[in-house]
């Protein structure tokens, strides 16, 4: 049976849509530092683990998601491990009421905007280059960037709702939850199924996704290592 791409994203994404961005050989790959810290072995045999652990930084971090609970390279040790739920998309979401508020397409000029935001709400693994992984969309209001989404991981034919955040003073009117939908919407017109990754016990987060259309297809494993 042929395996889902979303069973091992990282590998799926590095060895296919987003190989340009991969680093390292057919034993163990890493995503471009710049992008962010995720890494993938080819399997759990003492070569490719190897491969694997020679890809980490010396002063950072590696981070796997994968369909099992994956071990711990030789010459590494453990920084976290947590459990995801993944989520898939069965369709569009609603529309606001109302509408849609305002939206801008961020870019370069955003950038150092941008990496206070994922700073601050912390949506997971932000580098200096991860505001290039694809559009991401934001909302102004008297020139302040309140909030942002936009995508990452990106499989045949599904992309990842990825960086969704919101300063703290600026939640509860419902930024989020217009972006992810503008995010997926616009996914969905290129043709794309929108899929991404919460922490398992984010109740409220889960919530959130299931009214927008999420469905949760099954669990995944996060395994941050470091030298």
């Amino acid at each position: 049976m042929t395996a889902h791409p979303l069973d091992r994203p990282v590998w799926s994404m590095l060895t296919g849509r987003q190989s340009h961005l991969a680093e390292g050989d057919a034993r163990a790959l890493r995503l471009d530092r710049g992008y962010g810290v995720f890494g993938v072995a080819a399997d759990t045999g003492a070569e490719a683990q190897a491969a694997l652990a020679a890809l980490v930084p010396d002063d950072g971090e590696l981070w796997m998601v994968e369909d099992e609970a994956w071990p711990v390279p030789p010459g590494t040790r453990e920084v976290k491990r947590a459990v995801l739920a993944q989520m898939v998309a069965g369709g569009s979401p609603p529309m606001p009421r109302g509408g849609e508020p305002a939206m801008i397409a961020l870019g370069d000029d955003d950038a150092a905007e941008m990496a206070a935001l994922a700073e601050h709400a912390k949506p997971g693994p932000w580098g200096p280059k991860t505001h290039l992984y694809g559009p991401f969309f934001g909302i102004r209001e008297n020139g302040r960037l309140l909030a942002m989404a936009g995508q990452r991981i990106l499989v045949p034919g599904m992309a990842e709702v990825s960086g969704v955040s919101t300063w703290e003073d600026c939640r509860g009117r419902g930024l989020a939850r217009a972006l992810i939908g503008h995010v997926m919407r616009a996914m969905i017109a290129r043709g794309e199924t929108p899929f991404l990754h919460s922490y398992a016990d984010n109740a409220g987060a889960i919530a959130l996704y299931e009214s927008l259309g999420f469905r949760i297809r099954r669990q995944v494993h996060v395994l941050a290592i470091a030298r």
